[in-house]
């Protein structure tokens, strides 16, 4: 038992850190932050975070896993609580924005991806891209359900796309702003998808 409060805990204090990282990575870019940005930010000494990273490469693809976690936890909810392909777009959307901006966020931006060591870096396009086509599969339900208008799929679920995994560059943590978001974002992006 003693073993499993201990990895609660591990995991509580590297989630922390992780969105600390998400943070700064988003504020600063890759070579703009430091281990030390992160540390400060968390009250931590640097040789802390060593604990739970071995170096910044290894902190940034933490930060992108996470990010992919939490994608695909919105859209799994999504997908369970949907009705047709217009009503699960629309939940995926709101489940993913409310993670952004509330207390899962924040959620590193996948822009630093080319600052990834090749494994790292293939593992995260494959996350992003099966994230990507489950998306689009949302649209297509809604195409064959009739809820959603015909479109190019995959150009369509890359504008949303984009448009929602920016929300972490220009969102800085006011609650006001954050409700606004969580309210208006997945209504904008969603009304061109209805008949």
């Amino acid at each position: 038992m003693a073993r499993t409060a201990e990895d609660s805990r591990f995991q509580l204090q590297k989630d922390r850190m992780l969105k600390a990282a998400a943070h700064c990575f988003n504020q600063k870019g890759y070579s703009g932050t430091s281990l030390k940005d992160v540390a400060d930010m968390l009250g931590l000494t640097d040789a802390a975070l060593y604990y739970y990273v071995r170096n910044k490469e290894e902190l940034v693809y933490l930060c992108y896993v996470r990010a992919a976690d939490v994608g695909r936890e919105a859209m799994a909810q999504a997908v369970k609580d949907g009705h047709n392909g217009l009503d699960k777009v629309i939940r995926y959307l709101q489940n993913h924005v409310e993670f952004m901006v509330g207390d899962h966020g924040p959620i590193a931006i996948m822009s630093e991806i080319p600052s990834l060591k090749p494994v790292h870096r293939d593992e995260v396009l494959e996350l992003s891209r099966k994230h990507s086509t489950a998306f689009e599969a949302l649209i297509e339900e809604g195409i064959a359900d009739d809820s959603i208008k015909d479109c190019d799929v995959r150009m369509t679920g890359n504008a949303i796309m984009g448009s929602v995994n920016w929300i972490p560059k220009w969102y800085h943590g006011d609650p006001a702003v954050a409700r606004r978001i969580v309210n208006e974002i997945p209504q904008i992006l969603a009304s061109g998808l209805t008949r």
